[in-house]
């Protein structure tokens, strides 16, 4: 069964860290490439951050970058997102996506295989 499975999420308060990871099972990541997406209520679908597992190649949203980090662990097949500084505006529902014909965009289009998303919530 292809899937992706999120973790990580939670309850943090604003300044604070954590890291989400995105588990791939019944396919290899090798060719594809790995996106994070987030969606607050009553907000549309946003691109937070893709990575290319094949080489690394990697995207960010302004609104995080300098605070997020998009990596990847081939050997486990596992996307990981680092986030720091988080503020009350990351609260959303993040989800994971795969590519596997990546343009580079942050478009949730490209993307056809979904997580189910794990909560983030940054509040004090």
């Amino acid at each position: 069964q292809v899937q992706l499975v999120e973790s990580g999420g939670g309850l943090v308060q604003p300044g604070g860290s954590l890291r989400l990871s995105c588990a791939a099972s019944g396919f290899t990541l090798d060719y594809y490439a790995v996106g994070w997406f987030r969606q607050a209520p009553g907000k549309e679908r946003e691109g937070v951050s893709c990575i290319s597992i094949n080489d690394g190649v990697t995207n960010y949203a302004d609104s995080v970058k300098g605070r997020f980090t998009i990596s990847k662990d081939n050997t486990k097949n596992t996307v990981y997102l680092q986030m720091n500084n988080l503020k009350a505006e990351d609260t959303a529902v993040y989800e994971c996506a795969a590519a596997p014909f990546w343009t580079g965009t942050l478009y949730a289009y490209e993307f056809n295989i979904w997580g189910q998303g794990t909560q983030v919530t940054v509040s004090s």
